[in-house]
């Protein structure tokens, strides 16, 4: 089954760190960019970082979490992963990874531009 499992939410104070992880089973990850968004109650989706494949590894990340997160993939263990820093409450959200079998560093608000998505994963900041 061609799937990606996100995991590693959770709740964490502000100021606290996690690290998000995009599994894939499969297919293998390091020919995809895989992208990362965040979506919170009311609001609109928001793209937060992206990584290239592996042979760009080219990053983006959005100004809000710039210098606070950070993409990477770990090739030998099919996975991606959000490191994300000094969290704050305006962080909360479900966490979502999507692949992209093009490849290149792109975010787009256009769903259908990725091949596959995760089912999310809750991340709360909270004191």
């Amino acid at each position: 089954q061609l799937q990606l499992v996100e995991s590693g939410g959770g709740l964490v104070q502000p100021g606290g760190s996690l690290r998000l992880s995009c599994a894939a089973s499969g297919f293998t990850l390091d020919t995809y960019a895989i992208a990362w968004f965040r979506q919170a109650p009311g609001k609109e989706r928001e793209g937060v970082s992206c990584i290239a494949s592996t042979n760009d590894g080219n990053t983006y990340y959005a100004d809000s979490v710039k210098g606070r997160f950070t993409i990477s993939r770990d090739n030998a263990k099919n996975t991606v992963y959000l490191q994300m820093n000094s969290l704050k409450p305006e962080d909360t959200a479900v966490y979502y990874c999507a692949a992209d079998s093009s490849g290149i560093l792109a975010i787009t608000d256009d769903e259908t531009w990725y091949d596959y998505w995760g089912q999310g994963t809750q991340v709360t900041v909270s004191s």
